[in-house]
């Protein structure tokens, strides 16, 4: 019998972005209140009388480590297309919380760019397994350590 076990933790943040030739909405600027989720699996651990028995992982180390590695790089950011010039915000002043990517903005590569940033930042024997990013009250997108070959 399996004692394995998945825990997650939810996140919330704000961002914006423009999505670069896009052919409807999205092109403008606009902003998003996402939830994440970060999914990880591993056995609780067995050690009685030790401040971390039965977990996989203190959600609080997990907090503190999701959100030094994405939330306060993504919470209060506009993310553009590095190459979207017609976007940016005139003066330097309004370019203190704007991140240009070389990928296009959307949830789906914002995800792919959080699990690159989260498998990095993994404290020895945290196994990242699922991580999903909502972008509105009924749109996401998921990404399953399962699906890759």
């Amino acid at each position: 019998m399996t004692k394995a076990v998945r825990v997650t933790k939810r996140f919330t943040f704000e961002t914006a972005h423009a999505l670069q030739c896009h052919d409807g909405l999205c092109a403008s600027i606009h902003g998003h209140s996402y939830v994440l989720d970060v999914t990880l699996r591993g056995v609780p651990r067995t050690a009685p009388m030790h401040p971390k028995d039965g977990m996989v992982v203190d959600f609080a180390d997990l907090k503190r480590v999701v959100k030094e590695a994405v939330v306060d790089g993504y919470d209060h950011m506009l993310l553009l297309h590095e190459a979207d010039t017609a976007s940016r915000p005139a003066g330097a002043a309004a370019m203190v919380r704007v991140r240009l990517t070389p990928w296009q903005p959307t949830c789906e590569n914002m995800l792919l760019d959080i699990v690159r940033t989260l498998r990095g930042a993994m404290p020895e024997g945290m196994e990242l397994v699922q991580v999903r990013l909502q972008e509105t009250a009924t749109s996401w997108a998921e990404w399953c350590a399962s699906d890759e070959a």
